[in-house]
């Protein structure tokens, strides 16, 4: 048994289910890290695995700082099995990798270095061979024949190799603070967060089941709570290929992310759920939400009253309406109504008098129910952004409404 007294400074969580020679690997390399063995700790979450998990934890005790956590198995609770792991966990700073994550020898030291600086710190790690649709299966034979930094200096110039996320690094020279939407990079198959940070916004939310999105709503409430991104590209690991059904894990983050839209309804996240799909381009969701920030200071303070009173024509007495686009200027003639505004601002404005019901939200997704109202009027305040997401507009309209009149494109 690996015994040490001092605190470690930090605390690996390796969430696992039924992967026990991944997790072999994985905590064999950990085994061979560039800072002293007492400097952290392991703790393997078990998600219910049938197995011989527990018996390959304990092949370990006496080279890692190692525990083991168990929960019976109830379908894929990734989220939970990774805060009952960090419940456990001693080290300032919490490092998340995923079963079968081959990590380098400065994997911890590269991690640890970065939570030096000031203040809490959400640091986003490199992954190679990480592309869970296209997996490099040619890395399998590598991995088991050699250590992950001699696979890496063999394939480290095929395009092939790259993290998924490549292009995102490097378009922003792996200085995550340049990104808007720095979240939307946040995989936790290698991930780490200052501890206090971590469980000031309760940890990942266990109401989140099933494959994707439980690591970019916490990344999400992480930046909200002011927690810089970081990134490591020295902090390495390699994933090792394995089998996926991506059409199941694909729809579960599909369900995933209308979960998390639900949880939190505002532009930022409607923007990543629109880009959730089979063929949507989810890698955009930087671009969009510039464009989309961009257009918001563009119509900053525009009134669309006019437009408005003007289509009060058009309303069938009694009916119920839903205005997307209403800005911050309503027309005192206007019924009781429901209020989709992007401008938090010009809502907040808008609803100030108590007569109407609001939503900060586009337009994409509304916690509207199907066929709330009777006529949704899309106004001129959506047309910078009609070319793009005026089909998603007119959808979600149609979908709430059984009326609509289109002001915008």
């Amino acid at each position: 048994m690996y015994e040490n007294d001092a605190a470690p400074k930090a605390s690996v969580v390796i969430p696992t289910y039924n992967r026990a020679g991944l997790l072999r690997d994985t905590l064999r390399q950990l085994t061979r890290q560039t800072v002293p063995a007492g400097d952290f700790e392991v703790i393997v979450s078990d998600d219910g695995s049938s197995d011989e998990t527990a018996d390959v934890v304990r092949e370990f005790t006496d080279r890692l700082r190692i525990r083991y956590c168990f929960q019976e198995d109830r379908g894929a609770r990734i989220a939970l099995a990774r805060n009952q792991g960090a419940r456990l966990a001693a080290g300032r700073v919490l490092v998340f990798l995923d079963t079968g994550a081959m990590v380098g020898p400065d994997f911890l030291r590269s991690h640890l270095a970065v939570h030096d600086g000031p203040g809490p710190r959400a640091v986003i790690g490199y992954a190679f061979g990480y592309n869970p649709s296209d997996p490099m299966h040619q890395l399998a034979g590598p991995l088991d024949l050699s250590e992950p930094e001699a696979v890496w200096e063999r394939f480290r110039d095929d395009p092939a190799f790259r993290d998924i996320r490549h292009e995102q690094f490097t378009g922003c020279d792996f200085d995550l603070s340049r990104r808007r939407t720095p979240w939307s990079m946040l995989f936790t198959i290698n991930f780490s967060v200052d501890r206090a940070a971590f469980w000031a916004i309760d940890g990942f939310d266990e109401h989140i089941s099933g494959w994707g999105g439980e690591d970019l709503e916490l990344g999400y409430r992480l930046y909200r709570d002011g927690v810089a991104f970081h990134s490591t590209y020295d902090g390495w690991v390699i994933e090792s290929s394995h089998e996926r059904n991506m059409d199941v894990s694909f729809n579960e983050f599909i369900s995933n992310m209308a979960q998390i839209l639900a949880k939190h309804p505002q532009p930022a996240m409607e923007l990543g759920w629109a880009l959730v799909g089979w063929t949507r381009p989810f890698w955009d969701w930087e671009k969009e939400y510039r464009a989309f920030e961009a257009w918001t200071a563009e119509v900053d303070g525009v009134s669309v009253a006019g437009e408005l009173a003007a289509s009060l024509g058009e309303v069938r007495a009694g009916g119920r309406v839903a205005v997307f686009g209403s800005g911050g200027d309503i027309p005192s003639d206007l019924p009781p109504s429901v209020l989709v505004e992007f401008d938090r601002g010009l809502l907040d404005a808008a609803l100030a008098d108590g007569v109407h019901e609001g939503h900060h939200c586009i337009g994409l997704r509304t916690p509207l129910a199907d066929g709330a109202v009777d006529t949704v009027v899309i106004t001129s305040r959506l047309s910078g952004l009609w070319k793009r997401w005026g089909d998603d507009l007119t959808a979600e309209a149609g979908r709430v409404g059984r009326r609509v009149i289109n002001l915008a494109g």
